[in-house]
């Protein structure tokens, strides 16, 4: 499932980076399918983090991979 994470984060990646963000992966757990992430650039401090996260990168893990149930920032 983490190959699958990294190759879904690479595809979303171009969008964060066109706004001078990006996304790290910090750990899958498999068990409990919660993806966690840092957002970096000026993702990180923008006041649409939250929307980012859960509308764009949650949503689209979900949408490719069944067993991810959430996606939280560290």
């Amino acid at each position: 499932m983490k190959k699958q994470v990294k190759e879904i984060l690479e595809k979303i990646r171009p969008s964060l980076q066109a706004d001078g963000g990006d996304v790290e992966l910090i750990d899958v757990d498999e068990k409990t399918g919660i993806v966690k992430v840092k957002l970096q650039g000026a993702c990180a401090h923008c006041p649409m983090s939250q929307m980012t996260l859960k509308n764009g990168i949650e949503a689209k893990l979900k949408e490719e991979i069944k067993e991810v149930k959430e996606v939280i920032s560290v």
